[in-house]
């Protein structure tokens, strides 16, 4: 038996742009149907083979604007020029309705949406050096030297803040990274407290006898 109105779980994974957070996700999200991913806002063209609703929602600055003075981002912040931000109803709707959410953000919204859901779990990913994310970027063959440089610059900046995050792994073997993955989120849903609440009829079967 499970209780009925048990909340979903949030999980918040963030990373250095190029530690292969994307592709580790995605693996997850096929090995664990039950997670679900939350399809941010974002004012930044589309790239190749991401579709619109399924990987993030394209909106131009304007239409971003007007949603952030209606109050409608759980979080948001503006990565090399462009916005970002995370739906705060559909993110709760979801979680009310038992769901299990995951959202790929970088460790500013991780900090927006702690304050807002203190109950979510966050999972900062390392690269293995910073010689290897030099060598990903390049070979991604999506950006200039420029924007290169400028993501290195940032990636110092974004390990700084690892250490506020529940769990830390490094992407160095991707499938051994990935079991990392699947382990985190499998133990935050056996947290005693969880359990206590989704599993509260059954506790309550056994104080009956």
């Amino acid at each position: 038996m499970t209780s009925s109105t048990s909340q979903g779980v949030l999980y918040i994974v963030s990373a250095p742009s190029g530690a292969g957070k994307t592709s580790l996700v995605k693996a997850l999200l096929k090995n664990d149907l039950a997670i679900r991913l939350s399809v941010s806002y974002t004012t930044r063209a589309a790239r190749p083979g991401e579709v619109d609703g399924r990987d993030y929602h394209f909106v131009d600055r304007h239409r971003f604007e007007q949603m952030l003075a209606e109050g409608e981002f759980l979080e948001h912040a503006e990565v090399y020029g462009n916005y970002y931000g995370t739906s705060k109803g559909s993110i709760s709707r979801d979680l009310n309705a038992g769901r299990d959410i995951l959202l790929e953000i970088d460790w500013q919204g991780a900090n927006q949406v702690k304050d807002h859901f203190p109950q979510s779990a966050s999972i900062f990913i390392l690269p293995p050096s910073f010689s290897a994310l030099r060598t990903r970027l390049k070979g991604r063959g999506q950006d200039s030297d420029e924007v290169i440089e400028r993501r290195l610059a940032a990636a110092a900046h974004d390990v700084a803040h690892a250490e506020a995050f529940d769990y830390i792994m490094v992407n160095d073997d991707f499938d051994h990274a990935l079991l990392d993955l699947v382990a985190i989120t499998r133990s935050v849903r056996l947290e005693a407290a969880r359990q206590l609440n989704r599993h509260a009829a059954l506790f309550d079967e056994f104080r009956r006898i």
